[in-house]
């Protein structure tokens, strides 16, 4: 059976604090929701998350369920596209000890998370 993520490792945050990133950056997330209910949990949490993302300045760009897997192998359910302004606005949001964190984790069977930058012409 594949490897599934739901939260960071420790090394990853670790790194991602490490970069050398100015300016805003959007989190590219990739969902693969529990079939018992994932899709209503997850909704709640991002009820539940979207003060924490207007705290921090950030806002959703895009959130789209997945029609087709047109290249590649896996699967996912939802895509959701959010803006930060700042690598430490991110950081800042996620360790907020208030933070759904649990919430998501709990609607998830599986997930990437993306840190990316606009790239220059």
């Amino acid at each position: 059976m594949p490897e599934t993520y739901i939260n960071p490792s420790r090394a990853q945050l670790e790194a991602l604090q490490k970069l050398e990133l100015d300016g805003p950056l959007v989190m590219v997330n990739l969902l693969k929701f529990n079939p018992d209910g994932g899709a209503e949990a997850y909704a709640r949490y991002g009820q539940q998350a979207a003060p924490f993302i207007a705290e921090v300045g950030a806002r959703v760009r895009y959130l789209g369920r997945v029609a087709a897997t047109v290249i590649g192998g896996e699967e996912w359910d939802e895509v959701i596209l959010v803006e930060y302004p700042s690598k430490a606005a991110f950081l800042r949001m996620t360790q907020n000890p208030d933070y759904p964190s649990g919430v998501r984790a709990g609607a998830l069977l599986d997930s990437r998370l993306y840190c990316t930058q606009e790239a220059s012409p």
